[in-house]
C-alpha cells in the first residue's frame, strides 16, 4: 500500500512541475487562433438611452463616476471635451467608482477616423467587466478596430480576449459610434477560495449577439492559460489605456444597471 501511495505522490509532483514548466516556457502566439472567422454582417440602428434604473456612468459632462485604477485615490484624468471622453495612455488605466456583480451594462465607443497601423496595434483599448487588480488584471472584453483589420480571432472586438472569438463580425467603419450591452454574472466562489460557479457573459455588439451566456475560464491572460487563482466579490468595471501607439479610443453614453 505504501509502495502504490508513494508511485502516487510522485505522479503528482512531476505532473506539477511539468505543468509549471509549460506556464513559465508559453508564448503569447500558443493562446492566438485565426479561426473560424466570424461572418461580417450590417448592423441595425439601435435605442441607446439610459431607463430610469440606470445608474449613469458617463453622461457626457464629467468623469465623477471614475477614478484612476492603479490608484484609486486619484480621479480619473482622461479628458472629456463635446460630451466624450478620450482614453489617455500617458495617465493609464480608469475604473467605476462603485463595485458591481451581476449587471446590464450600456457603453459606446468609437475607432478614430485616422486610424493607423494594423492588426493589434488599431485602436486596441478593453473593457475589463470585473477589475480584479493594477495593471490589466481582469475579465476583458475587447475593443479594437475589427473593420476589415486582420488579426487572431479571439482578440478582435466582441472577443472575450483570449478565450472566445464572436459569433459574428458586426463592427462599424473607424469614425462611427459603436456600442456594448453586456449581461455579465460574476464567478462565485467557495469558502476555501476555490471557484464555485464561473463568470458568464453576453455581448450585443452593434445590438446583435456576439456572445451568449459564454463561460469564462478565468481573468483574462496574455500569455498562458486562463484560470481563477484568486476568489474575489464585487468588482469595479475598468477601461483600458492600452500601450500601443494607435490613435486613442474615444467612449460615451456609459450605463449601468443592477440585476
Amino acid at each position: 500500500m505504501k509502495f502504490y501511495t508513494s508511485i502516487f505522490t510522485g505522479t503528482l509532483i512531476i505532473g506539477s512541475f511539468q505543468a509549471l514548466y509549460a506556464q513559465e516556457t508559453a508564448k503569447h502566439e500558443d493562446t492566438e487562433f485565426y479561426t473560424p472567422v466570424p461572418k461580417v454582417l450590417t448592423p441595425g440602428k439601435l435605442n441607446t438611452d439610459a431607463p430610469s434604473d440606470a445608474l449613469v456612468l458617463f453622461d457626457g459632462k464629467n468623469l465623477d463616476q471614475w477614478v484612476m485604477a492603479d490608484d484609486r485615490t486619484q480621479p480619473a484624468k482622461w479628458k472629456v471635451e463635446k460630451g466624450i471622453f478620450t482614453v489617455d495612455k500617458k495617465t493609464g488605466n480608469i475604473e467605476t467608482k462603485q463595485a458591481f456583480n451581476n449587471y446590464q451594462l450600456h457603453l459606446e465607443w468609437r475607432i478614430p477616423t485616422n486610424i493607423t497601423g494594423e492588426g493589434q496595434a488599431r485602436g486596441n483599448s478593453g473593457l475589463f467587466l470585473a477589475s480584479i487588480g493594477k495593471g490589466d488584471l481582469g475579465y476583458e472584453l475587447q475593443i479594437l478596430d475589427a473593420y476589415q483589420n486582420d488579426t487572431y480571432t479571439n482578440g478582435m472586438a466582441g472577443s472575450i480576449y483570449k478565450q472566445t472569438t464572436p459569433l459574428v463580425n458586426p463592427a462599424k467603419k473607424p469614425g462611427e459610434w459603436q456600442t456594448y450591452d453586456v449581461l455579465w454574472t460574476a464567478p462565485t466562489f467557495n469558502a476555501d477560495s476555490s471557484l464555485k460557479t464561473p463568470a458568464k457573459v453576453t455581448v450585443l455588439f452593434n445590438g446583435v449577439v456576439v456572445q451568449n451566456g459564454f463561460e469564462l475560464k478565468g481573468p483574462t491572460q496574455y500569455i498562458g492559460q486562463p484560470a481563477y487563482r484568486q476568489a474575489h466579490g464585487a468588482s469595479p468595471i475598468k477601461l483600458q489605456a492600452h500601450g500601443d501607439k494607435s490613435e486613442p479610443v474615444s467612449y460615451r453614453n456609459i450605463w449601468i444597471r443592477e440585476l
